[in-house]
């Protein structure tokens, strides 16, 4: 089978969307299919191209024996809501020099959002006379609305009518969740015609290792019960809710702590509650490549995973949930909805309302006394669930399957 992949963001970048693309590619590669990718310069977070890809149009590279066919984009990481559409438009249009770069194909996956990148997928498909799979992470323009990302009501409507468009003329629809699956069957496409593509792991990486007391002692960690959280400082998961949580069990419970790994828009809001409030019981810990991770997790007693209070959120699947669990983290997770029924149901976690600092304390206390049987139970049951239902090699055994009906 020949396969194109096309999508915005791709390594040396992290992040689930780019974890996520890479990990399918090498599985299909292995599996000796022709995989291709074709994405933009790298750009994210900072909305700074490396030096080494500046100053082109279009690259050719190989990525652990890949093929990434890059293009040019404007990047804009902190500018205005239309800065940041010149970027993904930008994107958009350079991406279709590179697709015609590519070889033929059987399928073009097009990842979205962004959304406007479906335009380049179709026609690209058209061209290639290939068939088109629409990969949707994320409803758009519906969660940009939601989060009062995009307020403008003409373009909120020119942006539904694309999205109905690119629904309909996809040959099938790959959705990241079960809710993001239902909403395609609720506008109309067939059952048949959409398919899970979730966030996996790469269980073989991320295994359980024991306690590295290296690291518990340069984080001054040693005898506490460690609560993480791994991952992007954005609005959308509102860690300020968390730092209140530690406000409260501050004083109750001083071997608690909380170890924030990242980086993001929110950092500097989250490091000045943290002065104001004088947490001595959270540290910063900044972003460490992915290599790094499974170290963190060794020292991790409960792995936090927050979102907002959002009705939207219900259907989310978040992609720290499967690292976490592949290492024999349990999770607590600050949601309500799809992810939620999922931990509960395998007993690898807890759940707490989002942004409920006082309920969520309530939890982490409980967690704090948790019979050491019980909690081996947990670590026992997310292990077995990411290697039976999340690992890349499941995925990808599913997404070929699809593709081959």
């Amino acid at each position: 089978m020949r396969v194109i992949y096309l999508c915005q963001h791709f390594p040396p970048e992290t992040g689930a969307p780019q974890i996520r693309v890479y990990e399918v590619s090498k599985e299909l590669l292995r599996r000796g299919h022709q995989i291709e990718v074709v994405t933009a310069f790298p750009h994210h977070p900072h909305g700074v191209i490396p030096e080494n890809y500046r100053g082109k149009f279009y690259m050719l590279e190989e990525w652990d024996g890949i093929p990434v066919h890059r293009s040019w984009i404007y990047p804009s990481p902190k500018g205005t809501f239309w800065k940041r559409l010149a970027s993904y438009f930008s994107f958009t249009f350079s991406s279709f020099f590179a697709l015609l770069k590519a070889k033929p194909t059987d399928v073009i996956i097009c990842n979205s959002p962004p959304l406007f990148l479906g335009l380049t997928g179709y026609l690209g498909a058209k061209v290639k006379k290939a068939k088109f799979v629409f990969n949707v992470a994320d409803i758009w323009p519906e969660s940009a609305v939601k989060l009062g990302l995009v307020t403008n009501k003409s373009f909120i409507k020119m942006a539904e009518k694309l999205e109905n468009f690119l629904y309909k003329k996809s040959w099938k629809i790959a959705s990241a969740t079960q809710g993001i699956k239902d909403y395609m069957i609720d506008h109309g496409k067939k059952s048949e015609d959409v398919f899970l593509l979730p966030n996996g792991v790469d269980t073989e990486f991320f295994q359980p290792l024991p306690k590295n007391i290296e690291l518990l002692d340069k984080l001054n960690l040693t005898n506490k019960k460690v609560f993480t959280y791994g991952g992007n400082l954005g609005y959308a998961q509102g860690l300020d809710s968390l730092l209140y949580t530690a406000e409260i069990v501050k004083d109750s419970n001083p071997d608690i702590h909380f170890l924030i790994v990242g980086d993001g828009p929110e950092r500097e809001k989250l490091h000045k509650i943290k002065e104001e409030l004088n947490l001595t019981n959270v540290t910063f810990y900044g972003a460490v490549p992915l290599e790094e991770m499974p170290t963190i997790f060794s020292i991790t007693d409960f792995s936090i995973v927050p979102l907002r209070n959002i009705e939207l959120f219900k259907g989310a699947r978040p992609s720290k949930i499967f690292p976490a669990i592949s290492t024999g983290t349990p999770v607590l997770y600050c949601g309500a909805g799809e992810s939620a029924s999922i931990l509960e149901e395998h007993q690898c976690g807890r759940i707490a309302p989002p942004e409920n600092p006082v309920e969520t304390a309530k939890i982490i206390q409980q967690l704090h006394e948790l019979d050491p049987s019980e909690y081996q139970l947990m670590c026992q049951n997310g292990r077995r669930l990411a290697q039976k239902e999340y690992s890349w090699s499941k995925v990808v055994d599913d997404l070929v399957n699809a593709i081959k009906q």
